[in-house]
């Protein structure tokens, strides 16, 4: 939907795994703390996030960065994207049981 030229950075990319990655957070504390899940969730999280999220995009860029010369840029690409996923899914973790609580009480 929104390409990236050749030469940029993929942000794009990254901002769609980290979205993909959030609302896992989120299904991760709705099947483990609520202690189940909607009727659906796996078909949602393993097919449709999984098609959402783009890691196999993430491979290609990073290989096109460093094949175009910039060898700096897909390293910072690589090891940003897995800080960003995972800041994402522990955000919504966070988030998502906070709002949890304030609904119990």
């Amino acid at each position: 939907m929104w390409p990236t030229a050749a030469s940029s950075f993929p942000w794009t990319t990254l901002a769609v795994n980290a979205v993909g990655c959030a609302v896992i957070g989120v299904f991760m504390v709705v099947i483990s703390d609520v202690g189940g899940a909607p009727a659906g969730a796996a078909v949602l999280r393993h097919r449709v996030l999984g098609g959402f999220t783009t890691f196999s995009t993430y491979a290609v860029d990073v290989q096109k960065l460093v094949a175009g010369g910039q060898a700096r840029a897909g390293l910072a690409y690589l090891a940003l994207t897995v800080v960003a996923a995972l800041v994402a899914v522990w955000t919504a973790v966070w988030v998502t049981r906070r709002v949890l609580e304030r609904r119990q009480r």
